[in-house]
């Protein structure tokens, strides 16, 4: 029988650790056996328990003390470190049999935009386990605010999902943010999730003095974008249970997970009491979600 994962990742902030943590006990409410690997070589602060940690092999900070690397270089250096010595991750991964996985992954994006090593370490981990892997990708919302930002996001999801060659769900994190800032916003919260018509973001960029000058460049990447036309989001909120279940919906769907029975009762009885779907998301629906303080504070900083 195949074993199913996901594979976390995203910009820095994005909230991937909080997602593994909230995500998993959130499984593990419906019956799944879950278990989170950390590979991630600069992060030693997880709010979970770990069932595998890069740490114990390699850490940004032993390489910078020891190679003379900077950050940046010395998170890519630990990375292609692990693609060399996958048989440790290898070997670990086998005891973690029936075990639903989560792979908590750096913040550092050239790692899945361009770089190899990361594609060729989950390219391996998945033909030697048959394991089925979705790539779960966080945005922060507050990239909609500003529609430069909203466009470098569409255009990093659009070369990290050709680039990591897995089944593909891009989430739209903190978006409890969104609703308290909800001024900010040119346009509907269905506009970012669904990317509608990006002409209109073309005209908020002219009408700008700082971005109006690079109008054939934002032409052409917009272009390009909606010519590929593969990118979408599911908004989340971590401590919101009808945004969790929404987004565990489509990643079972992108990687073909199959139910046990305990899970296909949960889910019946999920679906009866909440009868959500994406198009239902809209900011007003969303007011009476939970707040997180720590992400208020963030975002009022």
């Amino acid at each position: 029988m195949p074993l199913y994962g996901q594979v976390i990742i995203g910009p820095p902030g994005s909230g991937k650790t909080t997602y593994c943590d909230e995500m998993s006990k959130y499984l593990q409410e419906m019956g799944r056996r879950v278990a989170i690997i950390n590979i991630d070589p600069a992060n030693d602060s997880l709010c979970y328990k770990a069932a595998i940690d890069i740490s114990e092999l390699i850490t940004v900070e032993d390489v910078m003390d020891y190679v003379n690397l900077g950050p940046n270089g010395a998170l890519i250096y630990c990375i292609e470190y692990l693609e060399k010595r996958l048989d440790w991750l290898l070997e670990k991964l086998r005891k973690l049999t029936d075990y639903y996985l989560f792979f908590d992954c750096p913040g550092q994006v050239e790692i899945y935009t361009h770089h190899n090593s990361m594609k060729n370490i989950m390219s391996a981990i998945k033909n030697e386990l048959d394991l089925r892997l979705c790539c779960v990708q966080l945005i922060d919302c507050h990239y909609c605010s500003d529609p430069g930002k909203y466009i470098s996001a569409l255009l990093m999801c659009t070369s990290t999902m050709y680039q990591m060659e897995l089944p593909h769900v891009n989430i739209l994190s903190k978006i409890d943010i969104a609703v308290k800032h909800k001024s900010k916003l040119l346009f509907n919260l269905d506009f970012y999730t669904d990317v509608l018509s990006l002409d209109q973001l073309l005209d908020a960029l002219q009408n700008d003095p700082h971005t109006s000058r690079y109008h054939r460049l934002n032409k052409a990447i917009v272009s390009l974008i909606e010519g590929q036309n593969i990118v979408s989001f599911v908004p989340l909120n971590v401590k919101d249970k009808r945004t969790l279940e929404l987004v565990r919906k489509n990643i079972d769907r992108a990687n073909g997970y199959i139910f046990n029975p305990e899970e296909n009762q949960h889910a019946a009885m999920l679906n009866s009491v909440m009868q959500l779907d994406i198009n239902d998301l809209t900011l007003d629906v969303l007011e009476d979600l939970p707040k997180s303080d720590s992400l208020e504070t963030m975002m009022q900083t």
